[in-house]
């Protein structure tokens, strides 16, 4: 019942939720990033990031470093944060931590389905897969030639597989049909957490609501843009949207028959939370439309360290220390190819 979590949470969610509150507070500043964006070498970076909660897991790196060795070792933090809370969590915060690494799981078996079909070595690629997505058989996705045996071979025994009865088919895997697939998956597993959260109740509900909301209207946003000039039709564009959201249904069947850039403005700029997402865009531009919509983001998830007692914290850390690893890569790819001019170009400041 909305209103009576602080009579109970605590019982369980009490530590780990003031172990997240301490990660938050670890969280780069901005003042940070302006230090890392004066850097000139990749050591600078890392003996800057050595003062910093990073520190433990950079210092035995020998030079000369590579982005990414910086970017391993900073997700290999987030990893161990992840997996110490796991550990600690109970039911149902333990299935609601679960279901976090979803997305990377779907990731992952597209990056594996992708590579094999362009005939990468399957050990290059595992070695790419983000570790918080890994499951048992991953390696073996190699062997299959179409969705069914996808399925059959591998999925079946993992979390993935309820999400994948909307995408069982005998066609060949190539790269439209992997795309299709990995927008199948997405929609499914939002919508399944969105279920789950719903059936949480309190303010749980009501925070992650809001935030999975935001997820599935920017992938509409994506998924509309991205079909724009492909044989897409307008119904299997609608097939990929998400059944939830603020732009859930009519926003929609706007999106559907959107032919270019300037007309899903049109559509967006209808609805007041995402009026200052576009206004930031000059017409017909869609390159800066990515971090505008991470800007965003990251504005929301802050919002919900707002509030107490709900699980929302932990969703919005693991993705504000994911934005994070993204502004330490951009800060030291732009670094280590003398692009220093272009720094600032895609940091998202998170405070």
């Amino acid at each position: 019942m909305y209103g009576f979590e602080a009579m109970t949470f605590n019982i369980h969610g009490g530590y780990l939720e003031a172990i997240v509150r301490g990660h938050r507070s670890g969280l780069l500043t901005a003042a940070d990033y302006n230090n890392l964006c004066q850097c000139e070498t990749l050591d600078d970076i890392k003996m800057h990031l050595t003062a910093t909660e990073y520190g433990p897991y950079l210092q035995n790196e020998p030079s000369p470093l590579h982005t990414t060795t910086i970017v391993e070792k900073c997700t290999l933090k987030l990893v161990d944060e992840y997996k110490h809370m796991l550990c600690q969590a109970t039911e149902p915060l333990s299935t609601f931590l679960e279901y976090i690494t979803y997305g990377h799981m779907i990731d992952n078996v597209v990056l594996i389905v992708t590579g094999t079909l362009h005939e990468r070595d399957v050990q290059e690629l595992l070695e790419k897969c983000h570790p918080l997505g890994m499951f048992d058989s991953i390696a073996t996705l190699a062997v299959a030639q179409n969705m069914r045996e996808l399925y059959r071979l591998v999925l079946v025994d993992t979390p993935l597989a309820p999400y994948f009865s909307e995408c069982i088919t005998s066609e060949d895997l190539d790269d439209m049909n992997i795309e299709i697939m990995r927008n199948t998956l997405y929609k499914a597993y939002l919508e399944d957490f969105y279920r789950f959260c719903q059936k949480l109740g309190g303010a749980t509900a009501e925070i992650m609501s809001d935030l999975l909301a935001f997820e599935a209207d920017r992938r509409a946003v994506n998924i509309t843009i991205n079909s724009i000039g492909t044989e897409l039709t307008r119904d299997d564009r609608r097939k990929l949207y998400s059944s939830f959201g603020l732009l859930y249904p009519y926003g929609h069947e706007e999106l559907a028959v959107c032919e270019d850039i300037d007309q899903v403005r049109g559509v967006m700029e209808k609805y007041p939370p995402y009026q200052p997402i576009f206004s930031k865009l000059s017409y017909g531009e869609s390159q800066m439309l990515d971090k505008a919509f991470y800007e965003e983001e990251v504005k929301r998830l802050c919002l919900s360290f707002e509030q107490q007692f709900h699980y929302g914290v932990f969703f919005a850390y693991m993705r504000l220390k994911e934005q994070e690893i993204r502004n330490l890569m951009w800060i030291s790819e732009c670094v280590a190819q003398n692009q220093k001019s272009r720094v600032h170009d895609s940091v998202v400041f998170i405070f």
